[in-house]
């Protein structure tokens, strides 16, 4: 090892070297797991921003070129050559499957698209007012339940048993979960009809077009993977204890159930609609927010991790478009206003704030008749490969450990016990 492939701390009179994991791409990572023994002391990192706990060949991001690739291709070239289910053997099975291999695949899902009778049972145990997420979760664990054949996290017949009919009954559970919450009778999974309009027919009947099943489709390749998300790294965490893959998806699901990951979309669309319902207009809006004034946010602008346009979000909005193309939406408009102030605004170019995959994806869902509530469950459906992917990869990694981060006890130290008056 050269020395240009270590790091070299210095605590103290202890000297700690940390050896250096190349990338292919982006950054490389530090070895620290010495650091602890070799000084005493651990390091710190709220959020874990600055932080690797893994290596992967999954998804490499670039947020400063605003870069997206699965698996080494990029997200716009999937977007628009491929499908769904395409990519999901690709993000699980590393790469593009052949002509016989994936209809291979879409056969095995297709087939597993109806659930036991008895799970069916479970909707009638929540109130209609129940959010989404809720059932959705606790249904993936009955799913679980009703399938101990496929719970052995280290037999590879087990896995990719439970993969396939992850992936055929989540959408299925989806459905009788919108259905339910809208107050309608379950309509029964087609086996004669593609993946995706399959779930749209169950949700919505026979009045499914084409160009909705496209963009859905799409959608759902957009939110496929996305990294070392909070949802994703909480599937990995969990899974880590050996912890079935339904259970760890489960987890990962009231993850991305919190607003500040998944209920994105939602936020943007309540914006939307304040700014509808008030007297201003775009320009006007965007100078309150310029001015940092009291309830005034800005939703769906910026990313975590990117700092250029997000690549989803050009993708997303031609959909848009495409979708309300024949309708006059105003919340579109007011849309169409706030990005364009926001690209040409030397405040929020010099922040970065450009649109995010979010920022349109609420108005597609709307369109298509969803409630709002509704669509952190649209986002879960599109983002089941990746979570499935990356547990997979993470129990097939001989460095695997179980995750226990460590702290900085800044609490009291030794007390005597009084009792208090």
């Amino acid at each position: 090892m050269s020395n240009d492939d270590v790091a070299v701390l210095q605590a103290g009179d202890k000297r700690v070297e940390l050896p250096l994991t190349e990338a292919t791409e982006g950054n490389s990572g530090y070895g620290i797991s010495s650091l602890m023994k070799e000084t005493g002391n651990t390091t710190l990192d709220p959020g874990f921003t600055n932080t690797a706990s893994c290596v992967s060949r999954i998804t490499f991001i670039d947020g400063d070129q605003g870069i997206l690739r699965y698996r080494g291709y990029p997200i716009d070239d999937l977007a628009e050559n491929s499908h769904f289910l395409e990519v999901c053997y690709l993000v699980i099975h590393g790469e593009l499957p052949s002509s016989a291999e994936l209809e291979e695949f879409e056969q095995r899902i297709l087939a597993e698209r109806k659930v036991h009778e008895d799970v069916k049972n479970l909707f009638s145990a929540f109130p209609r007012s129940t959010h989404p997420m809720a059932i959705l979760s606790a249904g993936i664990m009955v799913l679980e339940s009703y399938a101990q054949d496929t719970v052995a996290v280290r037999d590879e017949k087990q896995v990719e048993a439970a993969t396939v009919r992850m992936l055929a009954q989540v959408p299925t559970l989806a459905a009788y979960i919108f259905r339910h919450v809208t107050g309608q009778e379950f309509i029964e999974p087609d086996l004669e009809l593609g993946y995706v309009e399959n779930f749209l027919r169950m949700c919505f009947g026979d009045s499914v077009e084409e160009s909705q099943v496209k963009a859905m489709d799409t959608l759902f390749v957009l939110h496929a993977e996305h990294e070392q998300n909070c949802s994703t790294s909480t599937v990995r965490l969990v899974g880590s204890a050996d912890t079935n893959l339904y259970a760890s998806v489960a987890a990962g699901v009231n993850a991305l159930w919190g607003p500040r990951h998944g209920g994105a979309n939602q936020a943007v669309l309540e914006m939307l609609n304040a700014i509808k319902d008030s007297d201003n207009d775009t320009a006007t809006f965007m100078e309150k927010v310029k001015k940092k004034e009291d309830g005034v946010k800005l939703m769906g602008f910026g990313h975590r991790v990117y700092k250029n346009y997000d690549p989803r979000a050009t993708i997303v909005k031609k959909h848009t478009d495409e979708i309300l193309a024949s309708t006059d939406n105003e919340l579109l408009d007011i849309a169409k206003g706030l990005e364009e102030v926001a690209l040409n605004d030397d405040y929020f170019k010099s922040r970065k704030l450009y649109p995010n995959v979010d920022f349109y994806t609420g108005l597609i869902y709307e369109a298509f008749g969803f409630p709002m509530n509704y669509f952190t469950v649209l986002f879960a459906l599109g983002r089941l490969p990746g979570w499935i992917a990356q547990w997979r990869e993470m129990m097939t990694d001989p460095d695997n450990k179980i995750g226990r981060p460590r702290q900085v006890y800044i609490g009291e130290t030794e007390r005597k016990y009084q009792k208090q008056a």
